[in-house]
Protein backbone atom coordinates (compact mmCIF):
# COMPACT_ATOMS: atom_id res chain seq x y z
CA UNK A 1 0.00 0.00 0.00
CA UNK A 2 1.33 3.52 -1.30
CA UNK A 3 -0.06 5.87 1.44
CA UNK A 4 0.80 8.62 -0.80
CA UNK A 5 -1.96 7.41 -3.44
CA UNK A 6 -4.43 7.76 0.05
CA UNK A 7 -3.89 11.67 0.58
CA UNK A 8 -5.89 13.82 -1.42
CA UNK A 9 -6.79 17.77 -0.56
CA UNK A 10 -9.82 18.55 0.00
CA UNK A 11 -10.30 21.22 -3.45
CA UNK A 12 -9.57 17.30 -5.08
CA UNK A 13 -12.32 16.11 -2.68
CA UNK A 14 -15.01 18.68 -4.15
CA UNK A 15 -14.36 17.86 -7.54
CA UNK A 16 -13.94 14.56 -7.66
CA UNK A 17 -16.15 13.36 -4.64
CA UNK A 18 -18.08 10.33 -6.88
CA UNK A 19 -14.62 9.12 -8.14
CA UNK A 20 -12.91 9.15 -4.48
CA UNK A 21 -16.08 6.98 -3.49
CA UNK A 22 -15.58 4.88 -5.55
CA UNK A 23 -12.03 4.11 -5.04
CA UNK A 24 -12.85 3.93 -1.18
CA UNK A 25 -15.49 1.37 -1.61
CA UNK A 26 -13.29 -0.77 -4.19
CA UNK A 27 -9.97 -0.68 -2.52
CA UNK A 28 -11.08 -0.27 0.68
CA UNK A 29 -8.30 1.67 2.05
CA UNK A 30 -9.36 4.97 3.84
CA UNK A 31 -8.34 8.41 2.14
CA UNK A 32 -6.55 11.18 3.99
CA UNK A 33 -8.48 14.49 3.10
CA UNK A 34 -5.93 17.24 3.67
CA UNK A 35 -6.71 21.07 3.81
CA UNK A 36 -3.65 23.84 3.58
CA UNK A 37 -1.26 21.57 3.72
CA UNK A 38 -2.45 19.26 7.25
CA UNK A 39 -4.61 16.42 7.15
CA UNK A 40 -8.46 17.23 8.27
CA UNK A 41 -10.08 14.25 7.94
CA UNK A 42 -10.55 10.21 6.90
CA UNK A 43 -12.90 8.89 4.67
CA UNK A 44 -13.87 5.17 5.01
CA UNK A 45 -16.04 2.66 3.24
CA UNK A 46 -18.49 1.83 6.03
CA UNK A 47 -18.28 -2.04 6.13
CA UNK A 48 -14.06 -1.17 6.95
CA UNK A 49 -15.42 1.38 9.38
CA UNK A 50 -18.09 -1.08 10.67
CA UNK A 51 -15.54 -4.01 11.28
CA UNK A 52 -12.95 -1.06 12.98
CA UNK A 53 -15.53 -0.24 15.29
CA UNK A 54 -16.07 -4.15 16.54
CA UNK A 55 -12.60 -4.77 16.88
CA UNK A 56 -12.27 -1.61 18.78
CA UNK A 57 -15.16 -2.67 21.27
CA UNK A 58 -13.56 -6.08 21.61
CA UNK A 59 -9.88 -4.48 22.94
CA UNK A 60 -12.00 -1.85 25.37
CA UNK A 61 -13.48 -5.30 26.65
CA UNK A 62 -10.77 -7.10 27.01
CA UNK A 63 -8.70 -4.16 28.66
CA UNK A 64 -11.53 -3.80 30.92
CA UNK A 65 -11.14 -7.43 31.83
CA UNK A 66 -7.68 -7.20 31.85
CA UNK A 67 -8.31 -4.03 34.53
CA UNK A 68 -10.53 -5.97 36.86
CA UNK A 69 -8.14 -9.09 36.94
CA UNK A 70 -5.36 -6.30 38.03
CA UNK A 71 -7.64 -5.24 40.83
CA UNK A 72 -9.03 -8.93 42.18
CA UNK A 73 -12.33 -8.28 41.02
CA UNK A 74 -12.86 -12.00 40.10
CA UNK A 75 -15.01 -15.20 40.92
CA UNK A 76 -14.21 -18.78 40.08
CA UNK A 77 -16.03 -20.07 37.07
CA UNK A 78 -18.64 -22.52 38.89
CA UNK A 79 -19.98 -19.75 40.42
CA UNK A 80 -20.93 -17.80 37.95
CA UNK A 81 -22.35 -20.62 36.08
CA UNK A 82 -23.93 -21.89 39.26
CA UNK A 83 -25.68 -18.19 39.69
CA UNK A 84 -26.34 -18.14 35.95
CA UNK A 85 -28.49 -21.52 36.36
CA UNK A 86 -30.17 -20.64 39.32
CA UNK A 87 -31.16 -16.85 37.47
CA UNK A 88 -32.57 -19.16 34.86
CA UNK A 89 -34.43 -21.50 36.49
CA UNK A 90 -36.07 -18.63 38.07
CA UNK A 91 -36.88 -16.73 34.87
CA UNK A 92 -38.38 -20.20 33.41
CA UNK A 93 -40.59 -20.58 37.25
Amino acid sequence: MNITTDIKPVTWLKANAADLLAQINETRRPVIITQNGEPRAVLQDPKSYEEMRNALGLLKLLAQGEEDIRKGNIRPQEEVFSDLERLLKEQTS
